[in-house]
């Protein structure tokens, strides 16, 4: 439990972070961002699933980047779900999605231990 809580708020962090870097994403204040960070995850543990299931074939002959439009996509959901966290453009769902999913990636490697599956 204490896991999931520490990648929400890492993940708040980045968005938090990103922000000021990325144009076209705006993020009112931390509990925003925390509360981003919690749609995000919902969203990618139920509907990205089943995106990447109907995409499989576009996924296959672009040899995966489709995955990167998937990534985008969940992003700009979660940001018109979220009060306080608003996404401009697509490139500002793109690169920030981008940001998050390389986090969530360095995340999983530092945090979760082999013996624990």
């Amino acid at each position: 439990m204490i896991l999931i809580v520490v990648r929400i708020l890492i993940t708040a962090i980045v968005v938090v972070a990103s922000a000021h870097y990325i144009p076209g994403l705006h993020i009112k204040d931390l509990t925003d961002a925390i509360f981003f960070g919690l749609i995000l995850g919902l969203i990618n543990a139920i509907v990205r699933p089943i995106l990447t299931l109907l995409t499989l074939p576009i996924t296959i002959l672009t040899l995966g980047l489709f995955t990167l439009v998937i990534n985008a996509f969940t992003y700009w959901l979660a940001g018109e779900i979220s009060y306080g966290v608003h996404i401009e453009t697509i490139w500002g769902a793109f690169w920030g999605g981008l940001v998050v999913w390389l986090t969530g990636l360095l995340t999983n490697r530092l945090i979760w231990k082999r013996d624990m599956y």
